[in-house]
């Protein structure tokens, strides 16, 4: 039975035409996978199967995925998040930690959570500075967060009524059944580049990631330090995220799957 197997261009330059043909003659493609990114088995011979190389500082991994759930692409990650992914792909998951990454001076805290909008669940990431976020070159005392984010395509928001506009060029990165990072659009051009990027794979529930899956998006919530905090529950983080709606300080915007 032939394979379905899809690899992209993209896939192609990196690993050369010679291994590209022995994986779609399944010399060198699994019998059957975990889908590297919902973590549900996959059979290439059955389904329409991506390959998804992921590339480091100095190494390479080739994984597999379900069409449904990612195409066919190379993904630029640290070599220390390519460790992680490979521990993960093996079966080992890595201890979460408290993700957080510095864009100019501030600390950026990352949330996952579901959110209920117009009678449907979508998976949401609530990112919250840890202080203010001046402008790049500025030295002033004010927090420049939201204006920043408007600037790059993030909508106001007044309440949590519908879904926001995709912002393009920006993407969700979930590999491995955990998140990786938020990736931006490369002023330089090219690849893109880490936004937000975690010190550590960020372990999201199983109904995040399987909302993920379904919508192929998930929504980016950001307010300045001190809207939002650490919500223990659900219900408690949707109650902060409408009060910052209300008082003008909350901006969101729906983004792909990986750069899909």
């Amino acid at each position: 039975m032939p394979r379905m197997l899809d690899v992209s261009d993209e896939v192609r330059a990196e690993i050369g035409d010679e291994e590209a043909a022995r994986l779609l003659a399944g010399e060198s493609a699994p019998g059957s996978y975990d889908c590297t990114s919902c973590r549900t088995q996959g059979d290439p011979e059955q389904e329409r199967t991506s390959t998804v190389l992921f590339v480091g500082d100095e190494t390479a991994v080739l994984a597999f995925a379900h069409a449904t759930c990612l195409p066919s692409q190379v993904v630029q990650v640290t070599e220390e998040q390519l460790q992680g992914a490979v521990r993960a792909i093996g079966g080992h998951t890595p201890e979460p930690e408290a993700p957080q990454a510095t864009p100019e001076q501030a600390v950026l805290g990352v949330t996952s959570g579901l959110a209920l909008i117009a009678g449907e669940l979508h998976p949401a990431l609530v990112v919250e500075p840890t202080s203010p976020v001046a402008r790049p070159g500025s030295f002033g005392a004010g927090d420049d967060f939201l204006p920043l984010l408007i600037e790059q395509g993030f909508m106001p928001l007044t309440e949590l009524s519908a879904v926001p506009p995709v912002l393009h060029g920006w993407s969700v990165l979930l590999a491995a059944g955990q998140l990786h990072a938020v990736l931006q659009p490369n002023p330089a051009g090219g690849r893109p580049v880490a936004w937000w990027q975690a010190h550590q794979p960020l372990q999201v529930t199983d109904g995040w990631r399987q909302a993920a899956n379904q919508h192929q998006q998930v929504l980016l919530f950001a307010a300045p330090v001190g809207s939002i905090g650490r919500q223990p529950r659900e219900d408690l983080l949707r109650d902060a995220l409408d009060k910052a709606a209300a008082n003008g300080k909350l901006v969101a915007a729906a983004m792909p799957l990986a750069g899909i």
